[in-house]
């Protein structure tokens, strides 16, 4: 079994999630254990200034330079904080960065920028480093985004039930899932009493439809098939950023989020909003489509709130049209881009946490079962973080593993570029 750290920090900019884990096999075979994870915030200077950055302020060129080490100096302390907890077993770690800037390919190719140099954390953590995974899929013409869905495929794929994962991040993002029955050697051995649930409901649903799962949640993660034939996936629209800044402007600067979504639940959608602003190029745009705080960032607030002015909404109205916007977005996605709307939704994410989000998802796309990847196996949480590890250990293996019918590359590559320590600070020296 080879240990390997993933870390990411998402678009949000909490902090960087940190996942140790244990992988074995190649992508027929993958085993994925999680044997610890954490999140680790950033210090609260360092956040604005990304922040900053993301929101268009401008930077020197030693400015930018100093930004990327500090954060890659954020990231390294990270890993070898989670990297301690396990005795410095870790061979491997895989890192995303911190992405600060996004340009979907249009006339020309994409362009990704993610702070957090590879080089800096292999040789303050002594342990080889992958890190850029969006270059080489940019590079071959894709959006560079998203690039777990190569992951879901082999971690949350199911013999019998179509699944849509809905990431819930900064930035909402779907993977779509069809069913693929085992192969004869193939066995999956996280199945969860939620599962056994699901399939009593969809029998409901379906007459024709019999399964029973009896087996409860284990720890380790299994794939359940290798061809990636039927798997789509894209960005769905706003989540957490556009809630996260509308509730800190909302609240003049008092809160940073919506707990449980109680703020949002507390007020009465305007509908007529909702329709006007998903005629937007954007979710009209058939897949692969990627975006991001360029898009959907503080203009983009600032134009939803004029656009509220008219229908005189309560600051619970606004929130609880921006976050219908998000579910409606999703919703939009799945009846137009599907080939078939999923027999299981699995929501992740911080997004995932909010309440009130799942309730207008389960209600605008009823009677389909609405989960949580945890409720299967595979933490909410850091799932990302779990996914950058696998990459990473794919690209020590030489495999390819972005989806060209995902990010719209014209051919499969090797993500990720490795960075090894100096000797001298190599850990297993």
């Amino acid at each position: 079994m080879t240990k390997v750290i993933g870390l990411i920090s998402g678009t949000s900019v909490d902090g960087i999630d940190a996942a140790l884990v244990d992988v074995t096999g190649g992508q027929t075979n993958l085993t994925v254990q999680l044997l610890a994870a954490s999140t680790y915030p950033y210090p609260e200077n360092l956040r604005s200034q990304i922040l900053d950055v993301c929101g268009g302020v401008s930077l020197s060129m030693a400015e930018l330079a100093e930004l990327n080490d500090a954060i890659a100096q954020e990231f390294a302390t990270a890993a070898l904080t989670i990297n301690q907890k396990y005795d410095n077993k870790a061979q491997l770690i895989g890192s995303h960065g911190q992405t600060v800037y996004h340009r979907p390919p249009s006339q020309q190719l994409g362009y990704s920028l993610q702070l957090g140099r590879g080089e800096v954390i292999s040789n303050l953590t002594g342990i080889p480093t992958i890190s850029n995974f969006r270059a080489a899929d940019i590079a071959a013409g894709g959006q560079g985004a998203p690039l777990v869905p190569c992951v879901d495929l082999h971690l949350l794929s199911h013999p019998e039930y179509t699944r849509c994962v809905q990431n819930l991040g900064g930035i909402g993002n779907v993977t779509y899932l069809k069913n693929q029955p085992l192969r004869p050697s193939q066995k999956s051995k996280f199945k969860s009493k939620k599962e056994e649930e699901v399939v009593t409901s969809l029998a409901s649903l379906r007459a024709n439809q019999k399964s029973k799962v009896k087996s409860e949640k284990e720890e380790e993660i299994v794939t359940t098939l290798a061809s990636s034939q039927t798997v789509l996936g894209w960005d769905t629209g706003p989540s957490n950023t556009l809630l996260d800044l509308a509730v800190e402007h909302l609240s003049q600067g008092s809160k940073t989020y919506d707990k449980n979504g109680e703020w949002a639940a507390s007020g009465r959608p305007c509908q007529e909003l909702v329709e006007t602003w998903l005629k937007q190029d954007f979710f009209q745009q058939k897949p692969p489509k990627s975006t991001g705080r360029e898009l959907f960032g503080k203009d983009y607030l600032f134009n939803c709130l004029t656009d509220a002015e008219k229908y005189n909404l309560t600051t619970a109205d606004i929130l609880a049209t921006l976050t219908e916007l998000t579910a409606a977005s999703i919703n939009h996605s799945y009846r137009n881009f599907l080939p078939n709307l999923p027999d299981q939704i699995l929501l992740c994410g911080g997004g995932s946490h909010n309440l009130y989000l799942k309730e207008r998802i389960e209600k605008l796309l009823v009677p389909i079962p609405v989960m949580t990847t945890a409720e299967i196996g595979v933490d909410v949480d850091f799932k990302e973080a779990i996914s950058m590890a696998v990459l990473a250990y794919w690209r020590s293996l030489e495999i390819k593993s972005n989806l060209p019918e995902v990010t719209g590359a014209k051919a499969k590559v090797m993500l990720g570029e490795i960075h090894q320590p100096i000797i001298g600070n190599r850990r297993d020296k």
